[in-house]
């Protein structure tokens, strides 16, 4: 359950697999009333429209539940071909009775593909095509062109792992019409959930619910909006057989869920003698409760190598810890259940919690539902452990002080602290009372940030040259280090500051360069170097312009744009960083004019610079903040002035003359 990659080189590579299609059959009745259906116009955006969906969920017991799903595409755009091809997925539990696809071009006869058109390949997630028994099937309808109808119609038959179905009826291109209905067995009775839509009233026959949307438009993608899951359109239900929540796979709320997870939890966390042996020995000689977690934590991120095997419910149920340290691999659940098993070996109690790695994925508002990807540690602290290091802490009413921590996705983040994916993040924290809807700390800014120093000259004929020394934490160290882990050859090792000096002057020449602490987690991560930039100060007549801000460019230019913005602003974490660099001047010279002093606090963010001469040097200073983690569509006015007036002050320049008599 880490973050799912897609891998979408295999899939792709099996789509360009074209069946023959037969042109004699033709497509089914329900298509062709779709021939002809007015539209309301669309813009250049749109890749398609989704004329008709009809999503029919039978739920036939609790092992049993069946789904037959038709939908048909009118392709707009080519950009919307991808619409011609259907992916279902499968796997033992999962089986898929029936297929078929249809086109119906704008000229011509009907193409019809069957089941056995349809090729099968290996999951789109990381090492799915090994270790799992997850599948796809794919079917290329032909044709998929501009003007062109392409549809499809299939049924599944399934043992679920829960009794929930999520009915999503918005995507990034217009709905014309969807339609969901359930049936249920007598006696059961559903409740149904509606996210970032108001909610519709079914028609309701016997045992059989039916919804209907129409008009829905598209979600229009906007750079570092919410995640798509987390703003579509959709209709959670679940499934209610008499008896109550006795059955475990009920999801009526989070506290059931959580009921269910543990029941898969349960059994998996029993240690072995090899489990004891490694715990002493990581924990010798450690003298606090402190170093001894941070020994165990160190091991399951570095040593216990991830691998998803997705088999069955092992998809989402832990393998055995002891299973797991002796392979010296697992997923993330895995590699939390043996640091909760090892844990437990020094007296310290944890929990598991599943999460989105998607912030904003689930909301406080959601309804209960399986919204997550990922899962994490909490360590209840023991009350006399407080220490400086531990940022990524929150008080629970009953358990007390709980410190999150991600074995898994960021195995360079010094134990204590936790990405920014995860701050602000809702998990779901599951304990044996049942799960409970949490919001993880936000950490302060400081602990995500580039503070950079510099100390130049400046000669006469606007050369620039000096040492730089950068100190990085947080999320800001560890994509460095990430981003250096593979990286053997000195030349590629620098690139990062190649990178830094590209993006503010050009033209440069790394003298020296060196990095610190690449290995060291537990210390800031650093870049030290020295440079020449020829031409650095410009030359107006006999005057001097010299950009005091040297590196690094902190404006943003995501807001500018001709239509306005839909979705708030997304940052990655909240950081702050800074900028401070002393220039020495050349001897003949003396300021002149200085920039302005720029001061701009908003709830979001601030930025405060300020140049100053002092004798025969500038010095320039800077402190940018991003406090919130998200920015509503209220305050985007605010936000594109914040940038601009960045943008400004990094432009500016200061002004030097010829100093003495005759200047």
């Amino acid at each position: 359950m880490r973050p799912v990659l897609f891998l979408f080189c295999v899939a792709l590579s099996a789509a360009t697999f074209a069946p023959r299609a037969s042109a004699s059959g033709d497509a089914p009745q329900w298509m062709h009333e779709l021939v002809g259906v007015p539209l309301p116009p669309y813009d250049e955006k749109n890749d398609a429209v989704l004329l008709y969906s009809d999503t029919n969920v039978t739920v036939l017991s609790v092992d049993k539940i069946r789904t037959h799903k038709r939908e048909a595409y009118k392709i707009l755009r080519p950009e919307g071909r991808g619409y011609g091809t259907v992916e279902i997925y499968f796997n033992p539990t999962r089986k898929i009775t029936s297929l078929h696809g249809w086109c119906i071009p704008a000229q011509g006869k009907d193409y019809e593909l069957k089941d056995k058109d349809a090729i099968d390949v290996a999951a789109p997630f990381e090492g799915g095509e090994l270790v799992s028994d997850v599948r796809l099937r794919l079917l290329r309808i032909p044709a998929p062109d501009p003007g062109n109808i392409v549809g499809y119609e299939y049924e599944v038959e399934e043992k679920p792992f829960w009794l929930q179905d999520t009915w999503y009826f918005q995507e990034t291109d217009p709905v014309r019409e969807s339609h969901f209905s359930l049936q249920l067995p007598p006696g059961w009775e559903y409740k149904a959930s509606w996210f970032s839509h108001p909610e519709v009233k079914p028609s309701e026959s016997g045992n059989l619910s039916q919804w209907v949307v129409s008009n829905i438009k598209g979600i229009r993608l906007e750079s570092d909006m919410p995640p798509l899951i987390g703003v579509a359109g959709q209709m959670i239900v679940s499934f209610l057989p008499p008896g109550g929540s006795s059955h475990k796979n009920e999801f009526a709320n989070w506290e059931g869920m959580g009921n269910w997870y543990q029941s898969l939890v349960s059994g998996q966390m029993n240690d072995s003698e090899a489990i004891k042996q490694k715990v002493s020995a990581l924990t010798a000689g450690k003298t606090t409760q402190l170093q001894k977690m941070q020994a165990i934590a160190n091991f399951v991120q570095r040593d216990i190598r991830y691998v998803a095997i997705q088999l069955g419910i092992g998809g989402w149920q832990p393998h055995a810890a002891p299973d797991v340290f002796a392979h010296r691999y697992g997923d993330c659940k895995d590699k939390a259940t043996l640091m909760r098993t090892m844990l437990r070996e020094i007296g310290v109690e944890s929990y598991h919690v599943v999460i989105n790695t998607q912030r904003g994925s689930v909301t406080r508002e959601s309804p209960a539902h399986n919204g997550f990807n990922h899962v994490i540690v909490a360590i209840k602290l023991p009350d006399d452990l407080k220490d400086p290091s531990l940022i990524a802490v929150m008080q629970h009413p009953k358990l007390g002080r709980i410190l999150f921590f991600d074995p898994t996705y960021d195995e360079l983040m010094p134990f204590g602290q936790i990405g920014g994916y995860l701050q602000a993040n809702y998990g779901l924290l599951v304990t044996p009372e049942g799960g409970e809807l949490v919001q993880l700390p936000q950490q302060p800014s400081a602990m995500n940030s580039i503070q950079r120093a510099g100390k130049l000259t400046l000669d006469d004929k606007g050369v620039l040259r000096g040492e730089v020394k950068e100190v990085r934490l947080g999320d800001r160290a560890s994509e460095e280090r990430r981003r250096l882990r593979n990286v053997t050859k000195n030349e590629d090792r620098i690139k990062p500051i190649e990178s830094i000096l590209a993006g503010s002057l050009s033209s440069f020449q790394i003298v020296r360069a060196s990095l610190i602490n690449v290995d060291r987690t537990d210390l800031p991560f650093g870049f030290n170097y020295s440079f020449e930039s020829d031409h650095y100060a410009k030359n107006a007549g006999n005057l001097l312009l010299v950009r005091p801000r040297v590196l690094g460019s902190k404006s943003w230019g995501v807001l500018e744009t001709k239509e306005p913005r839909k979705f708030p602003i997304e940052f990655d974490g909240p950081s702050r960083d800074t900028d401070n660099f002393e220039i020495a001047l050349p001897s003949g010279y003396e300021v002149d004019e200085l920039p302005p002093p720029m001061d701009v606090d908003f709830s979001f963010g601030s930025y405060h610079s300020k140049t100053e001469a002092s004798g025969q040097s500038l010095h320039y200073t800077r402190a940018v903040e991003i406090k919130e983690l998200s920015v509503p569509v209220s305050q985007m006015d605010d936000l594109k002035k914040f940038y601009r007036m960045i943008a400004a002050d990094e432009r500016n320049t200061a002004v030097l003359k010829p100093a003495g008599p005759g200047k």
